[in-house]
């Protein structure tokens, strides 16, 4: 058995208080002692002096459900040791004897291909536990339940189809799931019932597991979307995790404040709520999710067929117009599927409007139709003041949202979690580090059940991560995201050094 010492950093434990000097001692994949303490002779040790030494980050909220399986290395350089993926209503299971349904409605989140998909949770966390690179916890997504069940029909299931939906999560949950997710923006999901989710939700409660929810509104909407949630976890008595609380668009800013102030409310009642969020102000997704979302009944084929009918794309266009709530110029295309469209990535639909001589609407649904719907886009969201309250509000813990795209990726993909460390805390100052640290280590692996990480302590797994906090850094920008953070020196997970 390898024996490791961290020599000589400051220590943080992941409970939220401030670094104490000392060493830890890492006998196999577990951390034996932590302190002051005789090094054995045998064992090998790392110089940590004028380092941080932390656990390892956890990332409660990717998307990077396909590509945990491959030795992959953005979240590792990071300093990220474990993630949950099947977010947003979107996992690579339950899989039916048809994958096509589930490939098309995934594939724009997962940047996956045609030879992916599992019949149960059991099933692909045994593939993830062969992971080079992190430790894999899922939730159950929703959207891929709905399709499992029905395909890409939207509105009420019948009772038997619920019944089955009800199944199959608890099969996941009993399969080692950690818990259950909805994507209520999007199409098929957005269009479940409120007492479709409430079964769901008790079934999520019955074993014991976290419900997270990208809601149906950041916008507008966006408070009474926190109201149903709250509704929801009052009734189902479910612990619930609002996934990537935000208020979108300028005119939408001022009701973050009302929007916390119901989850404090919530809190305060006895609801076990909470939140997390991203730092940056522009997020990043399919770029179908600017339509309305009736137009992917039937999926991607669905959607194809509307947009060749003049009365139909017409009438989407209408329609999208009146609902939008970005500016044209708030939207940028971040990847497309084919080479012709290549020039289209890193505009902003006002710039792709001119550049092709149509309407901003129309410059986007042509987009659409060229790439069969496979466009992904880039997203100005909300405002720094908002940002600020998230990312230092009791409730919240910070996540990447990140996933893989064909094209130019969100820089939270490269940098989150160094971006908070030295922009947000040492530069900024709005938080203290070892607040920060607690919201990507010991809280995370709380609220999602990850049991024996998130902290410093003997007997807890050796996932550790050490950096320098006057250089932990991320030079990843929205116009080149592919850049790796600085200021990460070691990562160690189940007590193995990993390689960047």
């Amino acid at each position: 058995m390898e024996r490791i010492v961290l020599r000589g950093g400051v220590l943080f434990d992941g409970l939220g208080g401030e670094g104490a000097g000392g060493d830890v001692l890492i006998a196999g994949e577990r951390i034996a002692e932590i302190g002051r303490f005789t090094a054995p002779e045998d064992a090998r040790v790392i110089d940590c002096a004028g380092l941080a030494v932390a656990p390892g980050f956890i990332d409660a909220h990717s998307h990077s459900d396909l590509q945990v399986l491959e030795d992959r290395r953005e979240k590792t350089v990071q300093g990220v040791t474990t993630e949950v993926v099947g977010n947003c209503g979107f996992s690579a299971y339950p899989a039916g004897d048809d994958l096509k349904p589930l490939r098309d409605f995934a594939n724009g989140i997962f940047c996956g291909d045609e030879a992916w998909g599992w019949r149960s949770a059991g099933e692909y966390l045994r593939a993830a536990a062969g992971s080079p690179a992190v430790n894999v916890a899922s939730l159950v997504g929703h959207g891929s339940l709905r399709i499992a069940v029905a395909g890409n029909r939207l509105g009420r299931l019948n009772e038997r189809e619920v019944e089955r939906m009800e199944g199959l999560l608890d099969e996941a949950l009993a399969g080692g799931a950690c818990g259950f997710s909805t994507g209520l923006m999007y199409a098929p999901g957005s269009s479940a019932p409120l007492d479709e989710l409430e079964r769901l939700c008790r079934v999520t409660a019955r074993r014991g597991k976290t419900y997270a929810t990208h809601m149906r509104s950041y916008f507008s909407g966006l408070v009474d979307a926190v109201e149903e949630q709250i509704e929801l976890a009052r009734r189902a008595g479910c612990r619930l995790q609002i996934s990537h609380l935000q208020a979108v668009g300028a005119n939408n800013w001022p009701l973050q404040e009302r929007a916390l102030e119901k989850i404090e409310e919530a809190r305060g009642e006895g609801i076990d709520i909470a939140f997390d969020c991203y730092p940056y102000v522009a997020g990043s997704t399919v770029l179908t999710q600017a339509l309305p979302q009736w137009v992917l009944e039937g999926g991607i084929d669905g959607l194809l067929k509307r947009l060749a009918d003049p009365a139909e794309r017409a009438r989407i266009e209408r329609e999208t117009e009146a609902a939008l709530e970005w500016r044209w110029s708030d939207i940028y295309i971040s990847a497309v599927g084919s080479a012709r469209n290549q020039g289209a990535v890193g505009k902003n639909l006002a710039e792709l409007s001119e550049a092709r001589g149509r309407a901003p609407v129309e410059a986007m649904t042509d987009l659409l139709a060229e790439e069969r719907g496979a466009v992904n886009m880039l997203c100005f969201n909300q405002s720094e003041e908002n940002l600020r309250r998230t990312l230092a509000h009791p409730l919240s813990n910070i996540i990447s949202d990140g996933f893989y795209v064909r094209g130019r990726p969100h820089p939270r993909l490269h940098g989150t979690f160094p971006l908070l460390l030295g922009e947000f805390c040492r530069k900024r100052g709005w938080l203290r580090l070892g607040e920060a640290i607690n919201k990507i280590t010991d809280r995370p692996a709380r609220r999602f059940g990850i049991r024996e990480r998130g902290r410093l302590a003997p007997g807890y797994f050796a996932d550790v991560t050490v950096f320098d906090p006057a250089a932990v850094d991320s030079p990843a920008t929205y116009d080149s995201p592919e850049q790796p953070p600085t200021g990460i020196r070691y990562v160690l997970r189940n007590g193995r050094p990993q390689r960047g």
